[in-house]
């Protein structure tokens, strides 16, 4: 897989109905997997979403999630700008750069849906996901 570059929109409890609505917006087809799929069935986290992706047939791809249990709601910074690809080398050479002089809020590391995952704020204040998949299309997912 190509790695690509979209942005990743985090809400507060209404991910699903955004994405449909986005869905509409611009078409194409949209996967949505909930918290509760990944280990935290029968908690009040069950049926957000973990993680969406929208892909249009224009080629614009929109990823997006509810936060995950104990974080904060804050308006503003509900974004980050997400790099994901199944080629190790390219994206750890991105994410050395990009938290290089940043603050890393979760390190590149393999996590429970089974990519190695990273969350940073560059020097320049912009928020970046790093999502290292094993051939899968998925992808920036929220850790």
């Amino acid at each position: 897989m190509v790695s690509r570059l979209n942005p990743y929109l985090t809400f507060d409890g209404d991910a699903r109905e955004a994405m449909e609505f986005y869905r509409e917006v611009f078409g194409g087809s949209l996967t949505l997997s909930t918290f509760g799929e990944f280990g935290l069935e029968g908690t009040p986290h069950a049926e957000r979403i973990m993680h969406g992706m929208l892909e249009s047939g224009s080629g614009f791809t929109l990823m997006g999630g509810d936060l995950p249990p104990g974080a904060e709601f804050s308006a503003g910074s509900n974004f980050a700008v997400a790099l994901s690809g199944d080629d190790d080398a390219e994206l750890r050479g991105y994410w050395e750069k990009l938290s290089d002089g940043g603050s890393v809020s979760v390190p590149l590391e393999k996590q429970m849906w089974g990519d190695v995952y990273g969350a940073c704020t560059d020097r320049f204040g912009v928020p970046w996901m790093v999502d290292i998949g094993e051939g899968s299309a998925g992808g920036g997912e929220q850790g």
